[in-house]
């Protein structure tokens, strides 16, 4: 068969394909291979198609270090979530991480990494969308889940563990404004539809305690940076986030930009 034969016949085999990937099978736009994947099958050889996304097996928990350990940091960030370096010790940042991917996927949270969290990387759910009518850029908080997601253009740009109100009543003693003040509220995030408003950089002093990098959406309501972000609702009623998360979102998240606070978590 001559050369021209079988450059052809390989054309023909690479148009139609189905591309898989981790989130499912979709019909291909009639992709075309590569010239060296062309040479390899006109010369008879057999080309093995891009493999689908494979997880690691090993148990990872809180601690842990090694190659599976920067596996999951690079795929967590893929995904869109914010593990922190990919440097293959899973510390803090991580785990919040962690925490965040597994919510979103109908996984009880917790610092185990095992065959459940390790399936769900390679077949990832996407967050419920909470305002299917929002503007392509906006945030979605999302009570129930304690889930902050960050879309722009339509795009998941950021997926964050956080913390909101605790809905418990408070009264608080504290120094304001140069006088010894009582504080009391209801320890609750509001629902409902806001936008951005100021900001503050770095550790910023409310009569309440210290926000990291707040950004404002609802009066003194922020969505902020915490040195605690536990897994249940324990703030007077901003929004925690992580601090590696607090750190980057000013830069990523303007001023004016929507932000849809939904739902309400049920304690266990």
């Amino acid at each position: 068969m001559s050369a021209r034969r079988l450059l052809g016949l390989a054309a023909l085999a690479t148009a139609g394909v189905v591309a898989f990937t981790g989130c499912g099978s979709a019909q291909a736009e009639r992709p075309q291979a590569a010239p060296e994947q062309v040479a390899m099958m006109a010369a008879g050889a057999r080309v093995t198609p891009s493999p689908e996304v494979q997880a690691p097996t090993s148990r990872l928990r809180l601690g842990s270090t090694g190659k599976a350990v920067t596996w999951l940091q690079k795929r967590l960030a893929q995904l869109g979530y914010r593990p922190g370096r990919a440097d293959g010790r899973y510390g803090g940042s991580t785990l919040t991480a962690v925490w965040a991917f597994q919510k979103v996927n109908g996984i009880h949270p917790s610092s185990i990494v095992g065959k459940r969290t390790w399936t769900a990387l390679e077949h990832p759910k996407t967050p419920t969308v909470l305002v299917k009518d929002g503007a392509p850029t906006r945030v979605e908080v999302n009570l129930t889940k304690q889930v902050m997601v960050y879309y722009v253009d339509g795009q998941v740009k950021l997926i964050t563990h956080i913390s909101s109100g605790s809905g418990v009543a408070y009264c608080q003693q504290a120094t304001w404004q140069g006088k010894s003040q009582r504080f009391c509220g209801s320890a609750r995030t509001p629902t409902g539809d806001y936008k951005t408003t100021w900001r503050a950089s770095g550790w910023h002093k409310s009569y309440l305690g210290q926000l990291y990098n707040p950004i404002f959406f609802n009066g003194g309501i922020a969505l902020h940076g915490a040195l605690s972000v536990p897994l249940y609702p324990a703030s007077h009623g901003c929004v925690r986030m992580p601090m590696n998360v607090a750190q980057a979102l000013p830069a990523m998240l303007g001023k004016g930009v929507p932000v849809h606070v939904r739902g309400s978590f049920h304690r266990v």
